[in-house]
């Protein structure tokens, strides 16, 4: 009997140390199997910066070769399109990406909930001063910048040598208009349809860069008095007035016809307009077209604004990259790691410099190395001063373009007074801040 109670409690023990092993196998080999889950992690990038599309994702592809079992999904919505409406309808979907675009505080606003804090990253530690300004939220950091951007008049530099103009000497909207009035009497013998190729079916060339130039006065060039501001007084109207009006005269038409990509890739890198208002993103798309053009042909000049800055041109912060607060941990964290190698790493900087030709937005670069000559022209008015603040990023939700922009495209068909189109988008800013 004693030896059957051995042999019971030996038996016991045994199956109990055998069970206890099981366990320990199979929590090992689940273990094993999340962490093989973990490191599968996918990154939907939904962005709006198309003249970079076909670079990003051959960096989303060295990314995913250095960087086993993560996996890029880029989806790019810009250019004709409107980024903030495809935005809120993707959401609505259901199919949140992981990294998206947000651009400045109103956005912010927007999506609070669904940006996670990026204060962590190397990222945001060697941002430049004053870029993380529009998206620090309570000292959180919620987005990254893409890049510094420039924009004004972009023109061709033999079509203005052969007709008589130096470039240097267009400082002030009087300059500008002679150059253009110069310019139209010539068009024959330039090989010109128009001076200007003005895309006004891109409400966000007026509605939003244009306007940014006039309205940025009354806010001191900050983005965050802007977003603050209950009113909008159009306190250098008059001067936006005659800028716009200058451009339309003498654009081809119809200007509410006009697109991106007519703009830039049939009008203007053909050399048969002189000028086009648009920034040193175009460059690529350009030199696409005509490396030599884009390479030594074009350069930038101001867009003057009477009364407060003629011969500036507005720098600043085009969009942020914001990391989905909803995705799981691992996403979050895979996310972020991902943007902290696209912009502080060796590797990920030289892509930047030479493959997106941005200029970047964050310290430890060769500022010597930036090449195009739009993105020097930009570099030279930032380091004399001269430039003016990008306040557009906190204009109402769909302000510029939904309201401004399309009241612009009724004032230069006919179908509308300029004091109309002021009159209309006070209420509308007003309305909005005022909810």
């Amino acid at each position: 009997m004693k030896q059957k109670k051995i042999f019971s409690s030996l038996f016991a023990v045994i199956l109990l140390f055998s069970l206890v092993l099981a366990g320990c196998s199979s929590s090992s080999g689940g273990s094993k199997d999340t962490t093989s889950k973990n490191k599968d992690v996918t990154l939907d990038i939904f962005q709006f910066k198309v003249e970079f599309k076909d670079q990003f994702e051959a960096v989303a592809k060295q990314y995913e070769q250095e960087n086993k079992g993560i996996k890029i999904n880029i989806t790019t919505v810009g250019g004709g399109e409107d980024y903030g409406a495809a935005l809120r309808s993707k959401i609505a979907s259901g199919k949140e990406p992981a990294i998206y675009n947000v651009g400045g505080p109103q956005d912010v606003e927007d999506w609070k909930s669904k940006l996670a804090d990026l204060s962590d990253t190397k990222a945001a530690e060697a941002a430049l001063e004053g870029t993380l300004d529009g998206v620090t939220v309570d000292g959180k950091v919620m987005g990254l910048p893409f890049n510094q951007e420039g924009y004004g008049l972009i023109y061709n530099k033999a079509v203005f040598e052969k007709a008589g103009i130096n470039p240097e000497d267009i400082k002030s909207f009087a300059a500008l208009e002679e150059a253009v009035k110069t310019l139209d009497s010539k068009k024959k013998e330039l090989g010109l349809q128009a001076v200007f190729a003005l895309p006004a079916k891109e409400t966000w060339v007026t509605g939003l860069h244009l306007s940014n130039a006039f309205l940025a006065g009354e806010f001191d060039g900050n983005v965050l008095k802007a977003f603050a501001a209950k009113n909008v007084d159009f306190t250098y109207g008059d001067s936006f007035k005659k800028v716009l009006d200058l451009q339309n005269e003498y654009s081809v038409q119809p200007v509410v016809s006009l697109d991106y990509s007519k703009q830039v890739e049939e009008l203007f890198s053909l050399q048969k307009v002189a000028m086009i208002q648009q920034g040193n993103w175009v460059y690529g798309s350009i030199a696409g077209i005509d490396q030599e053009f884009a390479d030594n042909g074009i350069g930038l000049l101001p867009i003057p604004v009477e009364g407060y800055k003629e011969d500036s041109i507005p720098v600043g912060i085009p969009m942020y990259w914001g990391v989905n607060s909803n995705k799981d941990e691992a996403t979050i964290k895979e996310a972020k790691k991902f943007l902290d190698w696209l912009y502080t790493s060796d590797a990920g900087k030289e892509v930047v410099l030479n493959d997106f030709k941005f200029i970047p937005a964050y310290g430890g670069y060769d500022s010597s190395k930036i090449s195009d000559p739009l993105a020097k022209d930009i570099y030279k008015y930032a380091e004399e001063g001269k430039t003016i603040g990008w306040t557009f990023m906190g204009y109402p939700t769909g302000w510029g373009q939904d309201t401004l922009g399309i009241e612009i495209q009724k004032y230069v068909t006919g179908k509308a007074k300029w004091d109309d189109v002021v009159n209309v988008s006070k209420e509308a800013w007003e309305k909005a801040r005022n909810k």
